[in-house]
């Protein structure tokens, strides 16, 4: 092979400027040049001039200028996913070797709603389907999706139909959603008979966090039945609340079965047997551009799934 071609210049040659990639990388992360220079601790201007430098070297353009705002352009996006993805392999190296060889930490993205009824009633089994080193979970709480891309996120459970444009989805499972109440509302009230009947119950309500979310009245049309109007006698913002306001014998909520299972099989919520709904979206497991999905990744997705055949 001949000196000088590209197998044999170096990294160092082929790269003219490490420094470069970096503050790109916290530019097509963050969407800003500002937010860049303020995460990495320089001025703007450095940062502009950093990212026109690896326009220049390469002949392109990496980011289109808009008015009041940047967006890659298609070369951009793709020298991001490859910086990206190197760059949280270091990051993730660096962490290991810094909080020794018996730890390992996945940053997991859910609802309140799926951490609270799903993650944290398993967590106690996790580390006994993980071979060493153990694999430890910090949980960031989310309302509605957002990009991943500008988080410090290695995986999000989302519900929806699986196409995202900032990662890669798994299946997880599909969801079923039906009425349900305490064992103690039913022993004061006459368990509702028909739709109409369950119309006119006390119903629990709580308001839509993420696509796909689901209210009564987007259920009872799903069902087939169009109720005059709906006795809502409790509104809530989350839908752990509305939960516990069922279990505490306040009415009927709508129960998501992945997320009610475990209070179902305990006996603390009943289902009312009137009509039940599959849904056309599933929760998917979504793994970052630019993030490998490693043998941990792979092993909280299968410790996920784990009853999933139970429901």
């Amino acid at each position: 092979m001949k000196p000088g071609s590209a197998a044999t210049k170096g990294y160092r040659r082929l790269i003219p400027s490490v420094t470069a990639l970096v503050e790109f990388e916290a530019v097509a992360r963050l969407s800003s040049f500002t937010l860049a220079a303020d995460e990495l601790g320089v001025t703007q201007a450095a940062v502009s001039k950093q990212v026109k430098f690896l326009e220049d070297t390469l002949g392109i353009r990496l980011f289109h200028r808009l008015h009041r705002s940047i967006e890659l352009t298609d070369e951009g996006e793709e020298l991001y996913l490859v910086v990206a993805e190197s760059m949280q392999k270091i990051a993730g190296v660096f962490d290991r070797l810094s909080s020794g060889p018996t730890r390992q930490e996945l940053v997991v993205a859910a609802t309140a709603a799926f951490s609270h009824f799903r993650l944290l009633p398993r967590l106690s089994s996790l580390n006994k389907s993980q071979p060493q080193p153990q694999l430890h979970l910090r949980i960031s709480t989310h309302m509605f999706t957002s990009d991943l891309r500008h988080k410090e996120i290695d995986v999000a459970v989302r519900y929806g139909s699986g196409k995202w444009g900032d990662g890669t989805a798994t299946f997880l499972f599909d969801e079923e959603v039906f009425p349900v109440c305490s064992p103690r509302w039913l022993e004061s009230q006459e368990a509702p008979a028909s739709l109409e009947a369950l119309a006119g119950a006390a119903l629990i309500a709580s308001d839509s966090t993420s696509e796909g979310w689901m209210g009564w009245e987007e259920w009872f049309r799903a069902v087939g039945f169009s109720p005059p109007r709906l006795n809502l006698a409790l509104r809530c913002s989350l839908y752990t609340d509305a939960i516990q306001a069922a279990r505490f014998g306040q009415g009927v909520a709508l129960g998501w079965a992945r997320l009610v299972h475990d209070l179902l099989a305990a006996g603390e919520l009943v289902r009312l047997p009137l009509a039940s709904l599959k849904v056309s979206d599933s929760y998917f497991v979504v793994v970052p551009h630019g993030r490998t999905i490693t043998p941990a990744i792979d092993g909280l997705i299968d410790w996920l799934r784990e009853d999933a055949s139970e429901v």
